[in-house]
């Protein structure tokens, strides 16, 4: 028997095209112009780091295409709450909404605001001051943004996901064309770091991927779900790839795999050595909006899960209320950019975000797991089907948690921390449970 659907209490105005985006949005933020050297510091050579980039976006759409099924059996506001809460209890939905809130989802937007305030700063030629309050106006601005209305806040997102695609798209021109691209030591062996191997580069390199999950979030706004959720899953899972791919040829190219090992700007350095001056502005203007766009996503997604949390009451019933005129999760919204701006304030965001990263991928690997109690409970029927399987969930659960395992071998202190994160959430959903008699059972 299935679950009971939810009230269709959310406007259904999110097109295939504006879903797409969403996905492209909500994974390319400032990682792909900032931080590929430390990917390049932990390879040997430049093809081993683009068969890296390649085959971590292919595992990603391994999950997207689970996720894509995922939401076409639950095409509700909520995404990897929803699945969770159905297939493992209330408690494992919880955790989930403890940590997004605590720490992930605010975590994210703090830290990726706060790289949008030193590129805009550096644009306009801003004293180091102005860093916090453009920091908080940021996240002001993309709050205030969807109090209004998915559908203005999905145009301007559109806008963020386009222009940052073009930044993309500049920096490979110049990167590759400009520059002079297909010189052998593209894919050359790096003599400096000969025989490292490339395991270590999985883990910077699968977080730069992260996000794809923020659309099934807001499934409960995308116009007839079971048909556009795949498909802008797999359309926008494509795109990032091929960005990704590209720019780090581009990198490459340009800086030659030591010259990217060093770099901890490559971006700013490819732009700077083409075009001089007026590429770093470029490039600064283009991780300054891919910056903004990702936090528009980031707390646009995670209001829905707070939404649907409130409305199963586990967590406060006000969450739960939806805007009368715009069908919005105002207090919602206004809470997660709150705690966001809190940690941003602290500066403690960045120490917050390193303690629980690994949590979001194990988030999603949890995520696809419930596939199974799906298709166990519910059958084959969904309108979409994630193709080989079992063969393919299992893969993507297993090397997540692999990577899982990696990292708290590499740094045991921050996964160690990051666990008692999620971990302390099981006492306040138990307090939660004792004090508010309306929680769900």
């Amino acid at each position: 028997m299935s679950a009971p659907s939810p009230p269709r209490t959310y406007d259904r105005s999110l097109r295939p095209w504006d879903a797409a985006l969403i996905v492209v949005g909500g994974i390319i933020g400032g990682g792909i112009f900032l931080s590929p050297g430390v990917a390049a510091q932990r390879t040997g050579s430049g093809l081993a780091l683009l068969l890296v980039w390649a085959g971590a976006g292919v595992l990603t759409l391994i999950g997207a295409l689970c996720y894509a099924e995922l939401g076409a059996r639950r095409p509700h506001a909520g995404g990897t709450y929803v699945y969770l809460r159905e297939a493992f209890g209330p408690l494992a939905g919880f955790l989930f909404g403890w940590t997004m809130l605590l720490v992930i989802y605010s975590g994210s937007s703090a830290a990726v605001a706060t790289i949008f305030a030193s590129y805009t700063a550096s644009l306009f030629g801003l004293p180091p001051t102005w860093s916090l309050p453009l920091t908080v106006g940021a996240l002001v601005f993309v709050a205030g943004l969807n109090l209004f209305g998915l559908r203005l806040g999905a145009q301007v997102q559109n806008l963020f996901s386009i222009l940052k695609l073009l930044a993309v798209a500049a920096l490979v021109v110049c990167g590759l064309f400009l520059a002079g691209a297909g010189h052998s030591h593209v894919l050359a062996v790096d003599p400096a770091r000969h025989g490292v191997g490339f395991v270590g580069a999985a883990l910077p390199v699968l977080f730069a991927y992260s996000g794809f999950t923020y659309l099934n979030n807001l499934a409960g706004e995308v116009r007839d779900p079971q048909r556009t959720l795949p498909r802008a899953l797999t359309l926008g899972m494509a795109l990032v790839i091929v960005a990704y791919v590209l720019v780090n040829v581009a990198y490459l190219a340009v800086l030659g795999h030591d010259g990217l090992a060093a770099s901890t700007a490559p971006a700013a350095d490819v732009m700077q050595r083409v075009l001089g001056p007026a590429g770093a502005k470029v490039i600064a203007l283009g991780v300054a909006i891919s910056t903004l766009g990702f936090c528009n996503i980031t707390l646009v997604a995670g209001a829905r899960v707070l939404q649907v949390m409130g409305e199963d009451g586990l967590f406060f019933r006000a969450v739960a209320r939806l805007h009368p005129r715009y069908r919005t999760p105002n207090t919602a919204l206004l809470l997660l950019s709150g705690w966001a701006i809190v940690l941003a304030l602290s500066g403690s965001y960045g120490q917050l975000l390193d303690y629980a990263t690994f949590g979001d991928w194990l988030a999603c690997a949890a995520g696809v797991a419930t596939l199974f109690w799906y298709r166990r409970r519910d059958g084959a029927t969904a309108s979409f089907r994630v193709p080989c399987y079992p063969w393919l969930p299992l893969l993507f659960i297993g090397i997540v948690a692999w990577v899982v395992v990696m990292t708290m071998r590499d740094n045991p202190r921050n996964a160690g921390i990051g666990a008692l994160i999620m971990l302390a959430g099981a006492p306040v959903y138990v307090l939660w449970r004792r004090l508010f008699s309306r929680a769900a059972p």
